[in-house]
């Protein structure tokens, strides 16, 4: 995957863990994209729903 020249196990270990960390970090934003389109979803249905209740309620 990373064909770098490590002066230290050390070093090696640190990189992979920055490496590890940026991956992470780009699937946490990427579940927080999805959970605010879930939630702007159901806000959307939800007043869809009242709307429609509303709208029996007065025929």
């Amino acid at each position: 995957m990373f064909n770098c020249n490590f002066k230290s196990s050390k070093e090696k270990k640190s990189f992979y863990q920055h490496k590890k960390l940026e991956m992470l970090n780009y699937i946490k934003d990427s579940l927080e994209r999805k959970i605010a389109s879930v939630k702007a979803s159901i806000d959307v249905l939800e007043s869809q729903i009242s709307r429609d209740k509303e709208v029996e309620v007065t025929n």
